[in-house]
């Protein structure tokens, strides 16, 4: 059977929406829900992790808005509804499949950041002369640990 061009249209349009609308949704999600972990990422430096939240949303869009209107080609076209629904949902999970990679990988690259700034703070040196850390020893690592004013 040849592609109804009916069937076609609604299908990009059907797509096209879905895509970019949840395209924006995990966009504003992943910023609001995530600046919590850029501030602590970047030592309590707000104006910072602000700013890196905003340049990832527009890096989020620009990858993503992109990769649907690349894909938006690709795939037989439909010619009945059953293959029109088929087209969008291959299209759509695609999409989606990209948009959980993407925050995968944002994600690994922040905890790296944050394991490496956390790693890099003042450790208060436990003395080399005793054989294990005593309850003192431990307190002091510990208040380290809590220590907010980095």
């Amino acid at each position: 059977m040849s592609p109804d061009p009916a069937y076609t249209v609604w299908s990009y349009v059907v797509y096209l929406a879905l895509s970019i609308g949840l395209t924006i949704w995990v966009a504003w999600t992943l910023k609001r829900t995530g600046r919590i972990f850029l501030v602590d990422a970047f030592s309590g430096n707000e104006k910072l992790a602000d700013s890196v939240n905003h340049l990832l949303v527009v890096g989020f869009y620009l990858i993503n808005v992109g990769f649907v209107a690349l894909a938006l080609r690709y795939g037989v076209k439909p010619a009945s509804l059953h293959e029109a629904f088929e087209f969008c949902s291959t299209k759509v999970g695609m999409v989606l499949l990209i948009l959980g990679g993407m925050h995968f990988v944002n994600i690994y690259v922040f905890s790296r950041l944050r394991n490496r700034g956390v790693s890099s703070t003042n450790w208060t040196p436990v003395e080399t002369g005793s054989a294990a850390p005593n309850d003192s020893t431990r307190l002091s690592l510990d208040e380290n640990l809590l220590r907010t004013d980095r």
